[in-house]
């Protein structure tokens, strides 16, 4: 499990304890450690895809920029 999936994780169960205690401030803590590491993934995500694209690149031009 990768570390934006951890935290996806520790939101979601941060939330889930907040809407069983009543306790609103959990589950708002919860749902944004969610959406930052939906964040986190989507960067980790386009970072892969530069690195993919410039591989590929360097491999059809047979030398590197």
């Amino acid at each position: 499990m990768g570390d934006s999936a951890m935290d996806k994780a520790k939101g979601k169960a941060k939330e889930m304890t907040g809407k069983v205690t009543g306790n609103d401030r959990m589950k708002g803590e919860g749902r944004a450690d969610q959406a930052k590491s939906k964040a986190k993934g989507a960067v980790d995500e386009v970072k892969g895809n530069a690195q993919g694209m410039r591989d590929s690149l360097k491999n059809k031009g047979g030398r590197e920029s």
